[in-house]
């Protein structure tokens, strides 16, 4: 129970400094870098579901990603529908899309699933920029609505759309939070651990590693769709192989396989990196080795690496109890 209780306070401060932050701090350049760190987290979320708990490596989360900020830069743009339908809409569009890739791609296995959904995603790279008439190809679109009035709410400001993001990704943790302390993500974790196994006692595997999957592809596409509100203008690089590589990163650098993996690594790695900006495209150069041998010597990233040595501590204090009960135990005896 102290346990608990220390991480839902631990929770609650860290959700009150979010909201007290623009209210102290009025850089517009660390809000916007926050914001954008809220929006990626989403989709890093994502994909932890199919990675990090199921235990498939999909490369095609970028594509999804973009699918999410098309649909809402088409839907606005060219349909002119509202922009929570448009919203709305997208992110139904991009779990359908995510659905449909699954049922195919989880009749492979390991490599081969890889190899499939990164297949997946240069398909969907390569329809963005070359239908032209549909997407704008590699012009982009340009002028994509910014999120719609809720009743006297605008979100015309900056730090009106910090909230935003902080507030879905507040959801976003919360139904992660809700899926993993689950029957549901314990299924998820024992096909991660074992598919034969888990298929002794019971569970369906295709049809809980196809949740998984379409869950995953929503959240990407629910953090394209924020995406591409924020910035107002996309083009093809956004679902290109190598932004999902750099969301597997800030997965890897956070812990993939832990609750806070996703949002500790992206603000991690997206701080770092802008702070070596100055050094231009040599910055990876310090970056790059930094982030391989934390994957060498950390395996479970930041987030896991610190839970596994607090689990420790508690079964050395545990194990030291047991001495010290036995030794009082034989003591009394010997008396």
């Amino acid at each position: 129970m102290p346990n608990v209780l220390s991480k839902r306070t631990m929770m609650i401060m860290l959700t009150a400094v979010a909201i007290l932050f623009p209210l102290v701090f009025k850089n517009m350049y660390l809000l916007q870098l926050l914001t954008l760190v809220f929006i990626w987290s989403i989709a890093v979320y994502g994909f932890n579901i199919i990675s990090g708990y199921v235990g498939y490596l999909s490369l095609a989360h970028a594509g999804f990603f973009a699918i999410g900020a098309y649909g809402v830069g088409l839907l606005t743009t060219k349909a002119e529908l509202p922009y929570w339908i448009s919203l709305f809409l997208a992110v139904i569009i991009t779990a359908l899309a995510g659905a449909l890739v699954g049922v195919i791609a989880l009749r492979t296995k390991s490599h081969f699933f890889a190899i499939y959904t990164m297949c997946v995603g240069v398909i969907i790279y390569l329809l963005i920029d070359k239908w032209d008439s549909l997407t704008g190809g590699v012009r982009g679109l340009i002028g994509i609505s910014p999120p719609g009035n809720i009743g006297p709410i605008t979100f015309d400001s900056l730090t009106s759309q910090y909230y935003l993001a902080l507030s879905f990704l507040i959801l976003t943790i919360f139904i992660c939070y809700r899926i993993v302390h689950s029957l549901l993500g314990r299924t998820f974790i024992a096909i991660r651990n074992s598919e034969e196994l888990a298929k002794t006692i019971g569970i369906s595997i295709m049809k809980n590693q196809l949740l998984a999957f379409t869950l995953s592809a929503l959240f990407a596409g629910l953090s394209g769709a924020l995406y591409a509100s924020f910035i107002r203008f996309i083009g093809p690089q956004i679902s290109a192989i190598t932004v999902t590589f750099e969301m597997l990163m800030y997965l890897l650098v956070g812990g993939i396989g832990t609750l806070a993996g996703p949002l500790v690594g992206t603000l991690i790695v997206i701080s770092l990196t802008q702070s070596l900006q100055f050094l231009e495209e040599y910055r990876m150069l310090i970056f790059g080795p930094v982030v391989v041998l934390l994957v060498l010597y950390y395996p479970r990233g930041i987030t896991g690496s610190i839970e596994t040595f607090i689990r420790k501590r508690k079964l050395q204090k545990v194990n030291l109890r047991k001495e010290e009960h036995e030794v009082k135990r034989d003591v009394g005896e010997a008396g």
